[in-house]
């Protein structure tokens, strides 16, 4: 069985445009993107939209679906009203490239700034061993799969420009807590500091804890609540409670 909707566009460049209202043929189980493919096939073959694997895994369809950030590859004709148009606006905290396409190169960046996984140097490679609790802990940070819906709805980073240069944002602080919980991780050891870069170089303080985050992760992945919060925790303790300061100064004695 196919019906009719309407699909209002934004369509112009570099933040200059409007939206275009089309009405096409919709058929039972759609989801949003196969609406803007038939859109191209047929009536706006100019059309600019990012997507590539069309089953939820790339994050390359990211966009704003009646003002909410979603993928929309995984966003069904059939959760939306029927009786209203379907809108379709491009990630609102980007810089707009045209129509539906946004230039993310801000998470690039942030990612760039991160540093990565540091081995231990006393083990080879093949010698890492950590118990499953351990791995289980952050494993669902790996699930994410960068469409930066995160962070278009962040209200640090959608509603204040300036605040783009101190603060990654809460995939990049999510990458931090995953590194900071990984029990083999040994940037200590070479003298960062991953806590206290959260705070002064990635500016975990900007994060309100609205789980705003949380609420559009197409992966389910509790942001909030397993990652933001705990990093908080870690870091406000290493700041601000007596004994886990002098705990940090005091040496440990070396293993026989």
């Amino acid at each position: 069985m196919s019906d009719e909707r309407e699909l209002r566009v934004w369509r112009g460049e570099g933040g200059e445009g409007g939206f275009v209202s089309y009405r096409l043929a919709a058929n039972e189980g759609e989801v949003v993107l196969d609406l803007v493919h038939r859109l191209q096939a047929t009536q706006a073959p100019d059309l600019a939209v990012r997507w590539n694997c069309k089953a939820g895994k790339c994050g390359s369809c990211s966009a704003e679906v009646n003002g909410r950030p979603r993928l929309l590859c995984m966003t069904r004709l059939s959760a939306l009203p029927p009786d209203q148009p379907v809108v379709l606006t491009p990630l609102r905290a980007f810089p707009h490239v045209r129509d539906l396409v946004t230039d993310v190169g801000f998470n690039y960046a942030k990612a760039r700034e991160v540093p990565a996984f540091v081995p231990p140097a006393s083990l080879a490679p093949g010698e890492y061993r950590m118990r499953q609790e351990d791995v289980a802990r952050s494993q669902e940070f790996r699930k994410c799969i960068e469409c930066f819906l995160c962070q278009d709805t962040c209200h640090a980073v959608r509603d204040h420009e300036e605040n783009k240069g101190a603060f990654a944002g809460p995939r990049f602080l999510m990458r931090v807590a995953e590194l900071d919980m990984h029990p083999l991780d040994a940037a200590a050891a070479d003298g960062l500091d991953r806590r206290a870069s959260a705070q002064e170089v990635h500016g975990l303080g900007y994060c309100n804890i609205t789980k705003c985050c949380t609420e559009v992760c197409p992966e389910h992945i509790r942001i909030t609540d397993n990652a933001l919060i705990p990093l908080k925790e870690r870091v406000a303790d290493r700041k601000y409670d007596p004994l886990v300061w002098l705990g940090s100064k005091i040496g440990r004695r070396p293993r026989d």
